[in-house]
């Protein structure tokens, strides 16, 4: 049935619609695995190219160990409505726990960009969010130097930090890698909503799920959740300032 579905939906998209759909599906596979076969499902992105993550060993509290498939997946038993945790290993890839949280028996937030290891002293920034706006926007901003976001520069001019993936189409990820950061530099990171870039008084960027990632040291060094319910169309998650991450968190119109 889950099949046949989903067969019959591309049945109707024109070839060129296809990408923006795929993610779409993605979403609407795990939701039909709820409802046919009773499992949950968790999916693990590669953060640096968008590919899925295959065989790595996830450590759920409470459940037990799971590997994920060919698509990044693992299929889980619907625990209670809770907050939870898991621990996230593979050959190539930063180890970290993230957080999930179990409602109505589904998972909240599902999907999860992992990062790929990095250089000792590089920070790696990485965006994800849910389906709508469909465009949100990675902004890494070194004062008096360079600014990287799809809309300005790719790659700074010294080729020390660059934006690795830019995404469209919702969900993400995107992200920024930065491979030295300066200590007597002031950074800046915000996320603007491009979908809705003309409304200020929208909710839509709050109301996005969007969430932050932060590496460095090979490690998560830094988690941000956007705030619920704000008007805005940027989000301002945090500076960098002598070597130290200072949190801001603010949904608004700075930018």
């Amino acid at each position: 049935m889950k099949t046949k579905i989903i067969l019959f939906i591309l049945s109707l998209l024109p070839i060129f619609a296809f990408a923006q759909y795929e993610k779409m599906l993605e979403a609407m596979d795990d939701e039909m695995e709820t409802l046919e076969n009773g499992k949950l499902v968790l999916r693990f992105i590669n953060a640096e190219n968008g590919n899925p993550v295959e065989g790595a060993l996830v450590d759920i509290e409470e459940m037990g160990e799971y590997t994920s498939d060919m698509q990044g997946k693992v299929f889980i038993d619907p625990p209670e409505d809770n907050k939870y945790a898991f621990h996230f290993t593979k050959e190539g890839f930063i180890p970290a726990t993230y957080p999930f949280e179990v409602v109505a028996g589904t998972i909240f937030d599902n999907r999860f960009s992992v990062s790929p290891v990095i250089d000792f002293g590089a920070l790696r920034v990485v965006l994800d969010w849910d389906k709508r706006p469909a465009d949100l926007d990675l902004h890494l901003v070194k004062e008096g130097d360079y600014h990287i976001s799809y809309q300005n520069m790719h790659i700074s001019n010294d080729g020390t930090a660059k934006l690795d993936r830019d995404d469209l189409k919702g969900f993400g990820p995107e992200t920024i890698t930065v491979k030295s950061i300066d200590n007597n530099a002031t950074y800046t990171c915000y996320i603007k909503n491009f979908s809705d870039k003309k409304s200020p008084r929208s909710k839509a960027l709050s109301r996005s799920k969007a969430r932050v990632q932060v590496y460095g040291n090979n490690q998560l060094l830094n988690s941000y959740t956007i705030a619920v319910d704000k008007k805005g169309t940027t989000w301002m998650v945090f500076n960098i300032i002598d070597g130290k991450v200072v949190d801001k968190n603010v949904v608004g119109n700075a930018y």
